[in-house]
């Protein structure tokens, strides 16, 4: 039998390894890179070694938990296109890119020694998914595109959603998550009215006048009246996006209570609030059908009754009467309710001429190849000085009629099954709400993206994609207590 003497007291750690030559050494030479990295280059060698310390923080804890990884993203989906007025030259658009492959890598290395368990992703939605991400690749074959550039600049209308609702569903698995991911969207919608606020009042800054000033003013300034865009890329994208949160955390806070509920309701207010001042028209869309969705859901007469009469009070407060018009955003919201509305009849006389321009051209002009974002690339293209506006008609001039046809068969897809597991599937009363809220809010989007192209922007892309995966597997959200009650299902689960 042989005993082991070694004394953990005699192991040499701490500064004691500096008695050491190598340790030595290591520490003369990090302390001497450091100094070189601040003479060198002053001020933005600071900068930089600050960012190899957060580099290298963040990778450790991404690693560590690959859930920080989808945070991120959502948190770089808010803010990266108005970080472009400030900051000019670097390839921003990436960022997400970077941040779904190193969350991938992170979910593969933090399980390196056991096989990662992919068959959470293996739903119905990732499928349609792949099919739509293999169609938007075939568009490099499409033989009216004439650059490659415009293709990956508009790379995420395939790549973003078949990407992340994988990562959705691998990271998002419990009420817990799921409320984390809330509350992330919540901090930065309530960011975003205070902006928006900010500008109202106060104006904007420099760099939010030179993005006025370098051609943003023919579309935000109406009259001598600011449209509000706060930090998005466009009014139109923030008036959309903050009346889906206030939709979404109307509906959720009714599955909440104490200060969480507040907390959620707060957010529901301000995004509404956020909507008016935004000046765009087509945002209303989305609380109107997003509540009536929730309507149908709750299967109750009476709520359906109440909310159909609250609806209807609302269209004939801003259809038929002039209540409220000395106030500049009621006065805008009310011409989305004027048929013969200048900007609407513009639209429609554009999608005329769209419709002889694609219909000998099925497949669409290309992505990236049409709408004003076009122009950066192909300035005297004929679908680069044709305005799309709408999302639905953008698919349509980039995709073609079958690129259309399938995207709202993958939309109308995963909202039909969503929609029925919660009207009869689910029995949890909680979970209702929740998928609920999540399905009310698209919805309310998808109606809206007919008049402008929300739902494929940022940040309302990955919200969009995040909620599609999470209401097309609501059973893991589900109180055990029901599974339990309702045996013949939670068999079938």
């Amino acid at each position: 039998m042989t005993t082991n003497n070694t004394n953990p007291f005699d192991k040499v750690s701490g500064s004691a390894g500096l008695v050491k030559l190598k340790g030595l050494l290591l520490l003369l030479g990090g302390i001497a890179f450091i100094a070189v990295i601040l003479v060198k280059l002053e001020i933005l060698g600071v900068g930089i070694l600050f960012a190899l310390i957060f580099g290298a923080v963040f990778l450790y804890l991404l690693f560590k938990n690959p859930i920080l990884g989808f945070f991120m993203a959502i948190g770089i989906n808010f803010i990266i296109l108005g970080l472009g007025r400030y900051v000019q030259g670097l390839p921003l658009g990436f960022a997400i890119d970077g941040i779904m492959v190193l969350t991938f890598l992170a979910i593969i290395f933090s399980r390196f020694r056991e096989r990662v368990d992919w068959s959470p992703a293996n739903k119905d939605i990732t499928i349609l998914a792949a099919i739509w991400l293999g169609y938007c690749i075939f568009q490099l074959a499409n033989p009216e595109a004439r650059m490659i550039e415009p293709w990956i600049a508009g790379r995420g209308i395939g790549f973003y959603f078949f990407f992340f609702v994988i990562l959705t569903f691998m990271l998002i698995d419990s009420n817990k998550k799921l409320d984390a991911f809330l509350y992330f969207w919540g901090a930065f919608s309530i960011l975003a009215t205070l902006k928006g606020i900010g500008q109202m009042l106060f104006g904007v800054d420099t760099a939010e006048q030179a993005w006025l000033d370098n051609g943003g003013a023919e579309t935000h300034i109406l009259f001598g009246k600011l449209r509000i865009f706060s930090f998005f890329s466009d009014a139109g994208q923030f008036g959309g996006n903050q009346g889906y949160a206030g939709v979404v955390f109307i509906i959720y806070s009714m599955a909440k209570k104490g200060f969480t509920k507040i907390f959620f309701l707060t957010v529901g207010i301000l995004g509404l609030y956020g909507m008016m001042i935004s000046g765009t028209r087509g945002s209303i869309a989305v609380p109107f059908a997003g509540f009536m969705t929730f309507f149908v859901l709750k299967k109750n007469v009476k709520v359906l009754s109440v909310g159909v009469i609250f609806v209807a009070l609302i269209f004939i407060f801003f259809k038929y009467t002039t209540i409220a018009n000395g106030n500049d955003q009621v006065r805008r919201m009310r011409g989305a309710f004027d048929p013969n509305n200048k900007s609407l009849q513009v639209r429609l006389d554009n999608q005329k001429i769209l419709k002889g321009y694609l219909a000998s051209r099925p497949f669409g002009g290309g992505i990236g190849h049409a709408g004003d974002k076009a122009q950066r690339f192909l300035p005297n293209a004929f679908l680069s000085n044709v305005a799309t506006d709408s999302w639905y008609v953008l698919i349509w001039a980039e995709l073609g009629i079958v690129g259309l046809t399938l995207h709202l068969i993958v939309l109308f897809y995963v909202m039909g099954k969503a929609t029925y597991k919660v009207m009869f599937v689910i029995r949890d009363p909680i979970t209702k709400v929740k998928m609920s809220a999540l399905i009310s809010g698209t919805a309310g989007v998808m109606l809206a993206s007919y008049g402008n192209a929300i739902l494929g922007g940022m940040p309302t892309a990955l919200l969009i994609y995040a909620s599609m995966a999470i209401m097309s597997n609501p059973e893991i959200f589900e109180d055990p207590e029901y599974q339990i009650q309702t045996p013949l299902i939670a068999a079938q689960r």
